[in-house]
């Protein structure tokens, strides 16, 4: 009963919120099947109901790398009012993808960052992100990579011997970009890292990706300064299930935290006040049917008007 009632606040304090707080729409880029036909984009108003624009159709087709994916895809808008997109462009390339738009209708012409072309064993490039430090004007831009023979594989059972940490480069205008770095070491196999600002920290919610003893799971840590150093991780925050492709929003005083639960095909999300105590509120979220690994932007009422009469 406590945790029915619980809902039903959380629920009528996020619909109050989301009609009250700004004029603002929730956009979600994600991909779909294999990402073979590209971007897709769903809209919310509350954060909750999710609705495919474009009749599901793909918004851009990707066109870099010797796969042509278009997996993962992260947009964020920068400081420059242009919305800036990375996204898994192969399984095996050392690069990811890279566009830019002024309306998430016109994109720039597609390029490859080869972010890890100078380390010989590294063997992807995965879901790659972005986050805009305000203080320092700068964009971070990180993903997963297993360079083999890097680190112990604890797991040894791994799949495919994937013993991924998470890397990144930084940049202030996506024309020039520092040499890649380690960003996130937990000691074990992690991927799908997103991150953004809180107060005066950072926060990481990412996942660990242990087959044995199972995780699967996905969990937080914190910095002081985006480019880390990262604490050691609390949680997990969510269920008995495998979980990946986390995104957050920030919906009054309240995070959501959305998923990938990728061996049940369908979307979950979590949600807390404090980022300490979570409630699975996957029951209460819809997406498009075949939605996977997606991220979670805002954009003006006017821009998303202009957007779906288009």
């Amino acid at each position: 009963m406590k945790k029915l009632i619980f809902l039903l606040l959380f629920l009528f304090v996020l619909d109050a919120n989301a009609q009250t707080a700004t004029k603002e729409v929730y956009i979600f880029s994600y991909f779909k099947d294999n990402g073979q036909d590209g971007l897709h984009l769903a809209y919310s108003k509350n954060g909750l109901q999710w609705t495919a624009l474009n009749d599901d159709q793909s918004f851009l087709t990707p066109e870099v790398s010797k796969d042509k994916l278009m997996r993962d895809p992260c947009i964020i808008r920068g400081a420059d009012g242009l919305f800036h997109m990375v996204w898994t462009d192969s399984w095996t390339d050392k690069g990811i993808g890279y566009a830019s738009s002024p309306d998430l209708l016109h994109w720039s012409e597609q390029q490859q960052l080869p972010v890890m072309a100078k380390e010989q064993g590294a063997r992807n490039c995965w879901a790659p992100e972005i986050t805009y430090d305000v203080s320092s004007k700068t964009y971070m831009i990180y993903w997963a990579t297993t360079i083999d023979g890097r680190f112990p594989l604890i797991d040894s059972t791994s799949e495919s011997k994937y013993n991924h940490r998470i890397y990144y480069i930084t940049t202030k205008d996506f024309k020039t970009y520092t040499p890649t770095q380690l960003l996130f070491n937990p000691g074990y196999n992690c991927i799908d890292a997103t991150i953004v600002p809180y107060g005066k920290r950072f926060v990481m919610v990412f996942k660990d990706e242990t087959l044995n003893p199972v995780q699967k799971n996905i969990k937080i840590a914190y910095a002081d300064k985006l480019t880390g150093p990262y604490s050691k991780p609390e949680g997990p925050i969510t269920g008995n299930y495998w979980a990946e492709g986390p995104t957050t929003l920030r919906v009054g005083n309240k995070w959501i935290v959305y998923f990938d639960k990728y061996r049940d095909h369908q979307y979950g999300a979590v949600t807390s006040t404090d980022l300490k105590h979570w409630t699975d509120i996957s029951d209460s979220v819809s997406f498009p049917k075949g939605t996977r690994h997606g991220t979670v932007f805002k954009i003006a009422e006017a821009g998303f008007s202009r957007l779906i009469t288009k």
